[in-house]
Order: C-alpha cells, then sequence, then structure tokens
C-alpha cells in the first residue's frame, strides 16, 4: 500500500480525507491493527508547546524622514540585531534588556526580554523603537525614538533557527544545591525531574527517520501557517534499536519560517526563566503524510515506547560528562512520578500536553476544512543513517 502527496491532496479537496492525531492514530491501531489504520488514515497531526529558545524575527520598520541607517536598534530597550541592511533589524528570543537590573541580579527574574517583544508585537502592543546611527549623504539621520505596533512595520517574519527538538532530556540535580537552568529549577539530591517533550504527539518522534518532513514542508506555526526552511542547528537524528531506549537526548531540529503578521499571542509566548533567562515558547504542529505503513507505525508511537535521557545538571550536563542515569519512558514521565536510584522523584513537563493537543486537533481541522494542504518536500532533511555527529569547541 502506496499513497501520495497528490492523491492525499485530492482527497482533501474533496473532504474525503480521513485526518487523525497522533493519538487517536495511536488509538485507531489498538483497535483494528497497523495495516488496517494505515489503509484508512491519510495524515496525523502532531503537536508542541514548548519554550524555543533559538527563535526570532526579521523585521522590516520602513524608512524615516529623513532617510535613517539604523546602526543600532533597541525594541522596549531589547537590542536587535541592525547589521542586515537599512532598516531591517533581527530581534532574539532571549535577548535582554541592557539596562533592567532584575536581570543582573543572581539569581534574576528575567521579565522581559526579546521573547516578550514578539509577543507583545503579535499581539499589537505599541512597542517603542529606539535607533542610533552615524549618518551619511543617502542616510543622513542619526537618532530615532518613536512608537510602533507590528502593522506599522513593512514586514515581519519569524525565523527561527532550531526549533521542535525530536527528543530531550529528562534533567535532574545531583548536588546539594539549588541550580537554575534552561530546564528549569531543580532542587537539590534529586528533589525534581524536569521534562520538556510532548511524547506521542511530539513532531519529530513521529517521524524519527525524516521520510515525509523537509524543505518546504507545511506547518502550523505560532497560530499561523509557516514552512520547514532547513534543518536546525543541531540537527543530529538518532534512531531507537530494538529496545526502544537509544533515541538520542537531542536528536533532529528544524528551522522554521512564517509571516509573524498571521501569528496568535496564544501560540507566541514570552517566557522567563529564574536564574537562566528569557526565551520564545513556540507552538509547532506538523502534518504526517501517511504514505505507507512503515510511516504509519512510527506516527503510532506510544509515551510507553518513546524514551528520555535522564541527565544530571548539577555536574555532569555543565562538565560534558558522558553518560546518562539511565532512560525513562514518556509514560512514567506523565505520571508524575519516576524512579531514579531507588529514589521516588516528581516530574513536570516544560512543554505543554494540553496545548500540543490544542495544536494537532487545529491542524487536523484546518486539513478538513480543505484550508491546509500538504506540500511534498523538495529535499527531505539529514535522516540518521546520514551519520551527523556533533562537533564541540576545544579549549
Amino acid at each position: 500500500m502506496e499513497k501520495t502527496y497528490s492523491e492525499i491532496n485530492a482527497r482533501i479537496k474533496a473532504g474525503k480525507a480521513v485526518v487523525l492525531t497522533a493519538e487517536e492514530l495511536i488509538s485507531l491501531v489498538e483497535e483494528k491493527g497497523l495495516s488496517q489504520a494505515a489503509r484508512e488514515v491519510d495524515v496525523v497531526t502532531t503537536g508542541t508547546f514548548a519554550p524555543m529558545c533559538s527563535s526570532g524575527a526579521f523585521l522590516n520598520f520602513g524608512h524615516a524622514k529623513p532617510r535613517m541607517r539604523m546602526q543600532k536598534v533597541w525594541l522596549n530597550g531589547v537590542s536587535a540585531y541592525a547589521g542586515v541592511a537599512a532598516v531591517d533589524a533581527y530581534i532574539g528570543a532571549t535577548e535582554l534588556p541592557e539596562d533592567d537590573p532584575l536581570n543582573n541580579n543572581y539569581p534574576g527574574e528575567f521579565r522581559y526580554g526579546g521573547g516578550h517583544v514578539i509577543q507583545d508585537l503579535v499581539a499589537r502592543k505599541p512597542v517603542r523603537l529606539k535607533a542610533v546611527s552615524y549618518g551619511t549623504d543617502c542616510y543622513p539621520r542619526r537618532e530615532l525614538d518613536t512608537t510602533i505596533t507590528l502593522d506599522d512595520i513593512n514586514e515581519a517574519t519569524l525565523f527561527n533557527p532550531r526549533n521542535a527538538y525530536q527528543n530531550y532530556n529528562c534533567a535532574v540535580n545531583l548536588t546539594s544545591r539549588t541550580i537554575y537552568t534552561y530546564m528549569g529549577m531543580l532542587n537539590p539530591q534529586l528533589g525534581n525531574a524536569h521534562y520538556s517533550t510532548s511524547g506521542q504527539l511530539s513532531p519529530l518522534l513521529k517521524d524519527p527517520h525524516f521520510k515525509t518532513i523537509g524543505i518546504g514542508t507545511k506547518i502550523f506555526l505560532g497560530g499561523g501557517m509557516g514552512f520547514v526552511a532547513w534543518h536546525g542547528t543541531q540537527h543530529f537524528p538518532s534512531i531507537q534499536s530494538g529496545d526502544g531506549k537509544d533515541l538520542g537526548p537531542a536528536g533532529g531540529t528544524l528551522a522554521v519560517i512564517g509571516d509573524l503578521k498571521q501569528m496568535n499571542p496564544r501560540w507566541l509566548v514570552g517566557t522567563s526563566y529564574v536564574g537562566y533567562g528569557a526565551t520564545l515558547s513556540v507552538g509547532i504542529g506538523v502534518p504526517i503524510p501517511i504514505l505507507n505503513e512503515e510511516i504509519a507505525r512510527y506516527a503510532a508511537a506510544t509515551d510507553h515506547e518513546l524514551y528520555a535521557p535522564v541527565v544530571d545538571y548539577g555536574e555532569a550536563y555543565p562538565s560534558r560528562t558522558p553518560g546518562n542515569l539511565g532512560y525513562v519512558s514518556y509514560a512514567e514521565l506523565k505520571s508524575g512520578k519516576i524512579s531514579i536510584s531507588g529514589k521516588a522523584v516528581p516530574t513536570a513537563p516544560l512543554s505543554s500536553v494540553p496545548r500540543a493537543r490544542e495544536i494537532a486537533s487545529t491542524l487536523k481541522e484546518w486539513i478538513q476544512q480543505g484550508s491546509f494542504l500538504l506540500t511534498e518536500p523538495v529535499q527531505l532533511l539529514p535522516a540518521p543513517a546520514d551519520g551527523r555527529t556533533a562537533n564541540f569547541l576545544k579549549g
């Protein structure tokens, strides 16, 4: 049994496509078996909503009168990189205000940063734009201090170099002190455990070999429609072995792009980590076309079959000590408690499973309504068999 993108899109246009969320596919496979489910289902939708630090937006402000080449730019006091063109800048999600004293105390509260600027823009809130320049003959203006909204900007493009990790660590702390990390506040002596993947709803865990996801794949991004632009930075995909416990802590990632003006502040949320910094929580949903039974098998993987490595962020992670404390399934993590070295440890997610379900359901509705057709990738992303390995700085 083989299907094509054109056949599935024809069924979508005719209102006959069978579209299920990843969790609904799991139930169907349990009821009818894998082969029958693969024949019946055309598309499976996935979702994730979590902090994604490698995010940001390209903004084109338009020209002031007189014209100005913006050398340095600040949005609500947060620096944006202006070394792009005369009135273009890139605001990164983790950038912090230079003069906010709350960001300079340990453990800092980091109440506002680039991710919050992006959310304010998408919410159509007024944002203070300040720019300075050295002035040139063609761009004589040297200073600008004004208020803008997203609708005042010519183009606003969300471009996130690394989103939607295929899998990630379960973070714990073996030291005797509380630590503050991008995985949240970790209590001493295995006081808690944090994870950040939606498990059986997670997009890249549903297509671990990248059989359908590639450059040009249309996705749910920030509440609007976006696209996969490239493989994400730190894209080192790995696969599970027979025992199901060898899926790496990072794996594949996506670089994604979309029109910020079409997005929604519910799905792009400025987020603060006490003691670490600011970021942006991003909603992403990827449709998986069920082209054959193999793709259906991976898309039907359950939380009981998907595992995360348990990593000590107190000493091992900062020093890059190899190894981990074992593996735990997402079913165990979502139960609220796991066992590590014989100790019961409470768990909490940094990603939101209810929001992931909402994304998968919304994407399902878009496809059923015919407003979202599948795009066949112009090139698939590097897959586990391609042998990509990580490089590290020395010294």
